[in-house]
């Protein structure tokens, strides 16, 4: 009888071992999405700051650039909302930052499509 089972451990492995892959590409991918998340967050509060002690929306733009060094800066645009020359102290500025992220693993690409648009937004009093 112990000799009808030799190959059963085998077997069990071939068919889980798909799924845990799969599972831990999900997981190890969902770190960096959130990462990612993080980061144009961070950048986006940043920014808005900036532009709220009397940075110009160019130098706020910098600012993403140089906090977000970790993402493909291709891939980043900064909206500062309102214009440079419509602010006035106590207004209200706005920064969203968007950026479009691309998945590592083909497979969970495939599945989820080809591209995550994140994007961060935050606001501020003009000081």
């Amino acid at each position: 009888m112990k000799h009808k089972q030799e190959g059963q451990a085998l077997v069990e492995m071939a068919i889980i071992l798909p799924v845990l892959l799969i599972l831990i590409t999900g997981i190890i991918e969902f770190g960096f999405v959130f990462n990612a998340y993080l980061t144009l967050n961070n950048a986006s509060r940043e920014a808005a700051r900036a532009i709220s002690v009397g940075e110009t929306s160019l130098q706020a733009s910098n600012r993403v650039n140089v906090l977000a060094t970790q993402l493909d800066l291709t891939q980043i645009s900064v909206i500062v909302t309102p214009a440079d020359d419509n602010r006035d102290r106590g207004d209200s500025v706005n920064v969203k930052v968007e950026y479009t992220y691309h998945f590592f693993t083909p497979l969970l690409g495939g599945l989820l499509g080809s591209d995550l648009n994140l994007s961060a937004e935050s606001t501020m009093r003009v000081e």
